[in-house]
């Protein structure tokens, strides 16, 4: 057999993924090659880029996927955009949100590392007062202690004086 040309080659996985999704068995009979042949292909074409490997609804996608798609129109005009989302059976308000989304993601995290160092430092602040609070303590009742013992001891020698 001749080997197939690029453009037949793509033209083929083309069919086999969204939105066209014909089916290898058809494809097959249709162009005498086989499926495995066929489904090698497809595999391929899945595992190089950024062809989606849940067909059945973009909502469906999962997020590596979607990423992929908003990198992959990032540069492209509106008009371009709305091409390319014909060509992959995509509206293009799911582009957009999906965009939001990865926008909103990087945000979200730097706003939350944000509140995160402002509580770390209020917690810093507290946990200083309150280890200079201990150390008044401490030494309150070290001096408490002290003047115990002197007590007793003074008691010791001159005897209870309270009691005469």
């Amino acid at each position: 057999m001749n080997p197939v040309s690029r453009e037949l080659k793509a033209s083929i996985v083309q069919r086999m993924m969204p939105p066209n999704n014909e089916s290898v068995s058809r494809i097959s009979r249709e162009s005498g090659l086989s499926e495995t042949t066929l489904y090698k292909w497809k595999n391929a074409a899945k595992a190089k880029g950024l062809t989606p490997t849940n067909e059945t609804l973009p909502e469906r996608w999962n997020t590596r996927e979607k990423f992929a798609i908003v990198i992959e129109t990032a540069s492209l005009t509106e008009i371009e955009l709305a091409e390319y989302c014909r060509t992959k059976g995509l509206f293009v308000e799911q582009v957009e949100a999906w965009r939001d989304a990865c926008m909103q993601a990087n945000g979200g995290v730097a706003g939350h590392a944000n509140q995160l160092q402002k509580e770390l430092r209020v917690m810093e602040q507290e946990n200083k007062t309150l280890s200079r609070e201990l150390k008044r303590k401490e030494a309150a009742l070290a001096e408490t202690a002290a003047l115990l013992v002197l007590r007793k001891k003074a008691q010791a020698i001159w005897g209870d004086q309270g009691d005469e």
